[in-house]
């Protein structure tokens, strides 16, 4: 059964086409009809004898801004791509040549409702970064402000709306005809590239997104976060402080040794455990084109157009996971990923459990240099993937950050170790949380619970009690097998009953041959030895009863 076409994205199937023949999914193509349809444009190109990862990525970011994020969203799929492939993901560049000012200047002023000559008492023509979804320019306000303008790209909703369209065609008929679509629910992949970028594409969201990372780290006094101008922010347009500092990795040896590499990395590790494992919300993306040391030597966190959420429910497993992985106890943390994912049919527990103890184990022989807790989460992902067992793409996210975040320790102090960071931390993380737990609006919420039970507990005890008193309580039993049930309870009544009866005979009996009388049997009264031959018969016609019926139930 072939796929359904729309001829305005023909050129767009071309494109994934050859992609999925290049990295070597043509059976898909086969089992979709795309070869008659699209004819031998795609299928006939010169491939490479052995594509590499990093050509994937090359060939993405090619492609546009919809497949550099969905790029960047596969990057979170370790169950689905190999670990050399992650990693070229992880790193996929978004940086293409700018567009005109004289565009700029349109979209500034309609978003902003007044001319940039009104707003800004100067406004830099070049700018100072561009990528594929908008670029960055500086400026400086009427009040003497130093800020930066973020501009989105025009046209570039019209073009990832297309694009969408076109992945949403292959991705219901990859779901719905191919093992590999159910296996991975690539609608559902799909749906979750549609609302990031629509997330990414709204500016007011990466505005909030500031405020509350802001507030989150307000203690740590060696981090910063650019606050945005909210009368000067729209959807298109984001203005925020300008912060004058220097990409990490731009600093020379010598501005590194003047630099307290040890406490920032520290404070920055600290502040990232903070926001994964205490608030929930963290900046997803700090690889080191997007952190900054300042000239006040402080470092701040740029860009975040990418962030995660966790759960609180989550936020606890992945603390143990941490926690596990930190101190090598693998089979604690073979058991926290298992209770974090979710079990198929096909999942190999023993296999599991090998490798998160060989993942574990190399982990902590490796020298200091080595130490990476970012690729051990990002490798017990994959072990997941490929034993049977479906991690949420959190994970793969908080591996991501991490070993991002190595990086950045690593290149502020040589001798940063993340293990050691969070074994440190663990402590203050559950007094963190703990207090979370008991904050105002917790404790409230529990306050108005015990508030409905108590009014409502008065009631609910009267109709009981009227229940009783008439007589009416039922009590439902959810058994098994209730026949089976009720049935044992009958026989359990009707022994007690035949053992009661007899145990009478005998008290009976005992009391009669006290009793003279001229009916003998065997020389004894004959009524007291009749009582006792019908207990005695009456007995082992029980116990025979009892055997036969214990040896039917047990066939």
């Amino acid at each position: 059964m072939g796929i359904s076409l729309k001829p305005q994205h023909l050129k767009r199937y071309k494109d994934i086409a050859f992609l999925l023949i290049k990295h070597g999914r043509a059976d898909i193509l086969a089992n979709t009809g795309l070869r008659e349809t699209l004819g031998a444009e795609p299928f006939d190109k010169t491939l490479p004898a052995e594509p590499r990862a990093d050509e994937l990525a090359r060939d993405l970011e090619k492609m546009g801004p919809t497949f550099i994020k969905l790029g960047q969203l596969l990057s979170t799929r370790a169950d689905f791509l190999p670990p050399a492939y992650i990693q070229a993901l992880t790193r996929l560049q978004d940086n293409v040549d700018p567009f005109p000012f004289g565009e700029v200047d349109t979209i500034v002023s309609h978003e902003l409702g007044v001319r940039i000559s009104k707003a800004f008492s100067n406004f830099e023509s070049t700018p100072l970064a561009a990528a594929s979804l908008g670029q960055v320019h500086r400026a400086w306000l009427r009040d003497g402000r130093d800020v930066v303008v973020k501009v989105q790209r025009p046209g570039i909703r019209e073009i990832i709306a297309e694009d969408l369209d076109a992945l949403e065609d292959i991705a219901e008929f990859l779901d719905k005809h191919t093992d590999w679509g159910k296996r991975y629910r690539f609608v559902e992949m799909l749906e979750e590239l549609r609302r990031s970028l629509w997330r990414e594409l709204d500016y007011r969201q990466e505005a909030r997104n500031l405020l509350t990372l802001n507030a989150n780290l307000k203690n740590f006094t060696r981090i910063v976060v650019p606050t945005p101008i909210e009368d000067f922010t729209t959807s298109r347009v984001l203005t925020m402080e300008y912060i004058s500092g220097k990409k990490i990795t731009a600093l020379s040896p010598l501005a590194r040794m003047e630099l307290m590499g040890a406490e920032l990395a520290e404070e920055l590790f600290q502040a990232y455990l903070q926001q994964i494992l205490v608030d929930g919300f963290f900046h997803a993306d700090p690889h080191p084109g997007n952190v900054f040391i300042t000239d006040d030597q402080r470092v701040a966190l740029l860009d975040l157009g990418m962030t995660g959420q966790i759960a609180p429910r989550l936020q606890e497993n992945l603390l143990q996971l941490l926690l596990s992985v930190s101190e090598g106890r693998s089979d604690d943390a073979a058991t926290v990923a298992i209770k974090i994912g979710e079990v198929t049919e096909q999942f190999q527990e023993i296999s599991f459990r090998n490798r998160i103890a060989a993942l574990v184990g190399a982990q902590q022989a490796a020298t200091l240099e080595q130490m990476q807790v970012g690729r051990v989460v990002l490798e017990i992902t994959q072990a997941s993937g490929e034993s049977g067992l479906r991690v949420p793409a959190e994970l793969t996210m908080l591996g991501k950050t991490l070993l991002n975040l190595d990086v950045v320790g690593r290149t502020l102090d040589p001798q940063f170790d993340p293990n050691a960071s969070i074994r440190r931390n663990g402590a203050k993380i559950l007094q963190e949380r703990l207090w979370k737990a008991l904050s105002p609006g917790n404790l409230f919420g529990g306050i108005l619970e015990l508030k409905d039970l108590l009014m409502r507990l008065p009631g609910r005890v009267n109709q009981i009690l009227d229940v009783v008193a008439r007589n009416d309580l039922k009590v439902k039993v959810d058994a098994i097998d209730e026949l089976v049930l009720i049935e044992g309870m009958q026989k359990v009544a009707n022994r007690i009953t035949v053992g009661l009866i007899l145990a009478s005979l005998i008290v009976g009996a005992a009391l009669l041959m006290r009793i003279d009388s001229s009916f003998r049997l065997f020389g004894y009264p004959g009524l007291a030895i009749l009582c006792f031959m019908g207990a005695g018969g009456g007995g082992l016609l029980l116990v025979i009863t009892i055997l036969l019926h214990d040896r039917s139930a047990k066939k």
